[in-house]
């Protein structure tokens, strides 16, 4: 059982990789920046953190008192089972690599389609624009 709360738990932090987040310490300092690294233990490197004119920061995750996610994490879920309305039995969700991949040869991230081409791969970026425009208003 610790072994499952402990893997989700490293799944819900990877959501925050990539986003921004703030960071408040332990000597109540705070910072706003895009998360780009976080270990085991918290440490964690912001990149382009705000009014402080610093390009990059690494925090002791021992002095780490809260992180904060301030933008919404992208659905990986939600759209694979939009994809699999439209290719049932088809469609696979790799969280671990934060990816979707539909007929074993398309593979949908965050970002779109990162393989696959065809009519078939056309579908999928229509599906996923549609999506992302939805999941914006």
């Amino acid at each position: 059982m610790a072994a499952i709360i402990s893997r989700k738990f490293a799944e819900e932090s990877m959501q925050f990789l990539g986003k921004k987040v703030s960071v408040e310490t332990s000597d109540n300092k705070n910072y706003s920046g895009v998360l780009v690294g976080l270990s085991e233990k918290f440490d964690l490197i912001l990149n382009d953190v705000d009014s402080q004119q610093i390009q990059k920061l690494m925090v002791n995750g021992s002095f780490v008192k809260e992180i904060k996610l301030l933008e919404r994490p992208f659905d990986l879920k939600a759209l694979a089972d939009r994809l699999s309305r439209i290719f049932p039995g088809l469609v696979k969700i790799r969280e671990d690599v934060g990816a979707i991949i539909v007929m074993d040869k398309i593979k949908v991230t965050e970002s779109g389609i990162e393989e696959g081409s065809g009519l078939a791969a056309s579908r999928v970026k229509a599906i996923y624009d549609e999506f992302l425009k939805e999941s914006k208003i």
